[in-house]
């Protein structure tokens, strides 16, 4: 996970909303900083997965439980409901599957934390209309040679993403560039990153407990209450 200045906002949120004590997949974990904060803060049994071999060192020299690869292939070491949350964190843009990432994420997880930037923000419009170049903004750091994104994705199309497939949205909060909160019906043009938290279509249906972990002898099974 290439982390920004803009991230460290969604970092705040998303250390708020998790729950003492829970259990967190944190994907494109990168040097494991969240995850660290999150069992030093809110005792969660955290583990994360990144492709990238240098960051996994960095994690487990930190002592955290990590997978090194990529996020399909880390997930599918792990049980239907083996954690209350999966986060990604600033990384969906970079997956080249993120509809099967995203599906993955509901099946191993209770809920889903993303957080993504924004493409229709009204600074990224004005670059493209004016300048006729690749935008580059604090949430949009890179030059068109160095920018690891491969999708360009907007509040409105991950809003229609979820309701094409039923999704239910628990939470959601968008930023701007001054890492301000920015109301809802203004987001795809001020917003500059939005934080979503997400839940299967069944999910609200349950009393919160998380589902038992189904028997596997290739997935990891992790303990089903949470300590």
């Amino acid at each position: 996970m290439i982390m920004t200045m803009s991230a460290r906002i969604d970092h705040e949120y998303i250390q708020a909303h998790v729950s003492l004590g829970s259990r967190v997949l944190d994907l494109g974990c990168g040097d494991g900083t969240l995850l660290e904060d999150l069992i030093q803060r809110k005792k969660v049994d955290g583990w994360g997965i990144d492709i990238d071999e240098a960051a996994v060192c960095e994690c487990v020299g930190k002592g955290i439980p990590v997978y090194h690869a990529d996020m399909l292939e880390g997930m599918s070491m792990f049980s239907d409901g083996a954690f209350d949350y999966v986060i990604l964190s600033q990384t969906l843009q970079q997956t080249l599957q993120p509809a099967r990432v995203i599906e993955e994420m509901l099946r191993v997880g209770m809920k889903a934390i993303i957080s993504f930037p924004n493409w229709a923000h009204w600074q990224v419009r004005l670059q493209l209309l004016f300048k006729a170049r690749a935008p580059v903004t604090r949430a949009l750091p890179y030059q068109w040679h160095q920018n690891p994104n491969v999708r360009q994705l907007t509040v409105k199309d991950f809003l229609r993403f979820c309701g094409e497939r039923d999704l239910c949205i628990g939470d959601r909060i968008y930023f701007s560039p001054a890492y301000r909160k920015v109301p809802a019906p203004a987001a795809n043009w001020l917003a500059s990153m939005a934080v979503f938290v997400i839940e299967r279509p069944h999910a609200r249906g349950l009393c919160g407990q998380s589902p038992s972990c189904a028997a596997s002898s290739n997935r990891i099974q992790l303990p089903c209450s949470v300590q």
